[in-house]
Parts: C-alpha cells; structure tokens; sequence
C-alpha cells in the first residue's frame, strides 16, 4: 500500500513537474514569436523610411516630378511589377512586398523607381535600358544568362558542378568518359529543365541541339530516406567590383515525394524534385524542429544533422565557396556585357542556387535559377521566407551606391564578395591573386573595416 501510495505520489509530482516545464516551454516560444513579429514590423517601418528618403533625395527635381506624375504621385515611389500572366498570383508576395513599402503600381511606360521584371528585360526593353535615369533599378543584370542559363553553368567545368557535356558538339568526349567510367549515370538536360530521367546512354538523342548530358549524384545525403535539394537565395548588388550576398535567414528545402531506395530510374519522384515535392514539415525527422520548435527549414535542418553529429558549417562553408567561386568565374564576362550600358549601378540581381549534398557532405550544384519561384501556391507556409527574402533584398539595395550603407543595411544577408574575413587573421595581408584592381580595392577597404569593426568581417 506505501508503495502504491509513494508511487501515486511520486506521478503526481512527475506530472507537475511536467506541467510546469510545458508551461516554460510554451510560454519561451510565445515570446520568441512575439518578439519575432515586433522585430518584423520594426523592420518594415525602418524599410519603408529608408525607401522614402531613398526617393526623395533620388528625386532632387520634386516639382518637375510631381507635374509629370500628378499630385497624388508626389511623395510615392513607383514599381512597375511585369510578367506573363501577372493575375495567376505568382507574383502575389512580391507585389505585397511593395505595396508594404508604399510603392504606387505602374504598368508601363518610363516613368518608375523600380522595374521588377520577371523576364529577361535586355532584349524587350532594349531601348529603355540603355536609357534609365539615375534613380531607377531594375531587378536584373545584364548579362546575368551566363550564371543562370543551365547549359552554361553545367559545362563550366567547376569542381563543384557535376561534370557536363555539350550535345551533339562534345558526344564524343561523353562516349569515352562513359566507357572509363562505368559505374557513373547520366541525365539529359536542356534550359527548361524539364522532362529529365535517368536513361542508358544508347537511349538518349545525342544529337539534340541545346542540350547537355550529365553525370548524375548518385549518393545523395537523405532525411528518412528521401532526397532533396537546397535553394539558396543569392543577391548581386555590384558587377565591377563585385558585391555579392546570401540570404541567410532560411534556405528552401525541397524533398522528393519518394524514397530514394530501392533505386529505381524509371520512378522519377525518387531522385527529380518537382512542382509538388515533399515540404520540411512533412519529413518526419524534421517535422519535430520545424512545427513544435519554430524552426526554419535551414534550422530544422541544422538540428537533424548536428544530431547525427555532423558539422553543419562544412556544408555552408562549401556553399558559399561554390557561389563565390561562380561569379569569379564568369566576372569578365558580366562586366563586358554591363560595360554597353552607361551606369550599371542602375541594376541589381536576385538569383537562387539550387545544390544537392552528397553523403559525405559535399555539395553539388545544380543549377542557378533567374526569377525563381516566389509563389507560395503550393505550399502557403514559404509565404514567410519570400517575403523575408524580398523584405532583405530590397533593404540592402535601397542606396546601392555605397558599399557602406549596404553593409549597414543588409539584414539577414551575408556577404560572399568581397571574401568574408577571419577577424583574428584580419591584420594578415589577403590573398587576392587573381583579382582585378577594382575587387582588391574593395576587398583591402573591408579588411581595414574589419580591423576597427568586427561587423565588416562577414
């Protein structure tokens, strides 16, 4: 009976106990959330100040713009927001985005503050490109193809980008990269990136025009045996010298609907990510993290795999480097193809780096998308990161002429150009062989930076 009687006890005082952390629990996510949503709109408010004085000190000749716009156009910036089939609600997040700011809408003509174009505006716009005013951006660079157009990437011959063959140009060279290594397989691929299986190689057309082939991951990292890919959100701000950043608030995780094994090609939901892949909140490993815990996708992420004790930073760190490494490669390139424009500070760029991480952690990537997805149709919960991801780029454009107020400005966004530094390291001269003049410059002005204010290192 004393037993008994100790043991009911003992629950009753368990259960309280439990109660009682339950409780701690529940009310330390409420105030994160709170102070999460206060620093949202703290945020905003500071977003929208900035967007206004940005206007009105681009616009020094007020009176002259107010009689060309209207009265009610005086103390407003203006977006044109253009793209196919605009009512279809792709472009919903980024419109709400700006009408947060307090952007009035445009739907043509030259008179705006911001064009956000979701297609490639050099070649429709032609005109109108080579003719902005100095207060307007546009959302695009020119010659930004030769990061995202997915031929040019797959064949530039980076350690990190899965080796790649141009058809019918290079068919050969496959054929005997084939034949000495049996065991790799290979997808065909093309810029609209769809359609893409697992094939034998006497079953693909080689002799298509536009296309590549290429090696396929074959040891993907898996999370309850499911295959995914990253997206990592990526914004350029300068060409010459080079500025580019990282969002760094979450990253878009995207899960095949399917095991990975038992391996069959002919079921492409096991390894070919779709339009109606799996999200994090369905992955049982990370659902945990993700819907009780509050965290993102990238954080879910980071809990599984410091759990199956793995460094998390091995994967971020090679990401980073890939990105970086990407737009070195293709520099001159960028900068002949913004040198026919008279100012390419009038342009900036938002581009997502999709990579597939092996398991041994390295990454792979895959592709870089223009204009990628900011549609929450599918899935109503990535409404926060697209919003989070517009929120951040258009803060850290606001003055886009000075790479201070950039770096001021930039949220949760991390520079990868100029190189993050070691601050310990700082007062070390860096390695910038290979640089050009203009990026030594910039990269010797944050290490100074670096060496008053530890902020300026990253």
């Amino acid at each position: 009976m004393g037993v008994l009687l100790g043991g009911g006890v003992g629950a009753g005082v368990s259960g309280t106990h439990i109660s009682r952390r339950h409780m701690r629990f529940l009310i330390g996510v409420a105030a994160v959330l709170v102070f999460g949503a206060v620093l949202t709109a703290l945020n905003v408010y500071e977003l929208h100040k900035l967007t206004r004085e940005h206007w009105s000190k681009a616009h020094v000749g007020g009176d002259a713009v107010a009689e060309g716009r209207g009265a009610s156009h005086y103390a407003r910036p203006v977006v044109w927001i253009r793209g196919n089939k605009k009512n279809s609600g792709y472009l919903m997040h980024i419109t709400n985005v700006f009408h947060r700011l307090g952007y009035d809408q445009a739907n043509d003509g030259d008179d705006w503050d911001v064009l956000w174009s979701h297609n490639y505006p050099f070649r429709e716009l032609k005109a109108m490109m080579t003719n902005l005013k100095p207060q307007q951006r546009v959302n695009h660079f020119p010659g930004s193809g030769f990061i995202s157009n997915k031929v040019n990437l797959a064949i530039s011959g980076l350690s990190f980008v899965p080796k790649a063959f141009r058809m019918p140009a290079e068919k050969e060279e496959l054929l005997a990269h084939a034949k000495n290594n049996p065991e790799i397989m290979f997808v065909q691929k093309s810029n609209n990136h769809r359609g893409i299986k697992i094939e034998k190689l006497d079953a693909l057309d080689l002799g298509t025009e536009g296309t590549f082939v290429q090696e396929f991951v074959h040891n993907p990292l898996l999370v309850d045996g499911h295959k995914f890919d990253i997206g990592v959100y990526t914004i350029v701000t300068s060409i010459e010298p080079l500025r580019v950043y990282i969002f760094e608030g979450d990253v878009l995780f995207r899960f095949c609907p399917e095991k990975y094994h038992p391996f069959d090609p002919d079921v492409r939901d096991k390894y070919v990510v779709g339009d109606d892949y799996l999200p994090v909140w369905k992955v049982p490993s990370l659902k945990s993290y993700y819907k009780d815990f509050g965290f993102g996708m990238k954080g879910s992420f980071d809990a599984w795999l410091r759990a199956q004790d793995k460094d998390t930073e091995v994967v971020w760190d090679a990401v980073r480097d890939a990105i970086r490494n990407v737009f070195y490669s293709k520099e001159a390139a960028l900068i002949q193809a913004t040198s026919h424009y008279p100012s390419p500070s009038n342009f900036f760029e938002m581009m997502r780096f999709d990579f597939v991480i092996d398991d041994q952690l390295r990454v792979h990537l895959m592709e870089a998308n223009m204009s990628p997805n900011l549609s929450s149709s599918h899935f109503k919960e990535n409404r926060l990161l697209y919003e989070q991801v517009m929120f951040n780029l258009l803060s850290l454009i606001s003055q886009l002429s000075q790479a201070y107020v950039e770096h001021k400005q930039k949220g949760e966004c991390r520079r990868v150009i100029p190189q993050p530094i070691n601050p310990d390291h700082a007062h070390e001269p860096a390695n910038m062989s290979g640089l050009t003049p203009e990026n030594t410059f910039l990269t010797e002005w944050f290490r100074g930076k670096c060496l008053i204010d530890k902020t300026f290192c990253s």
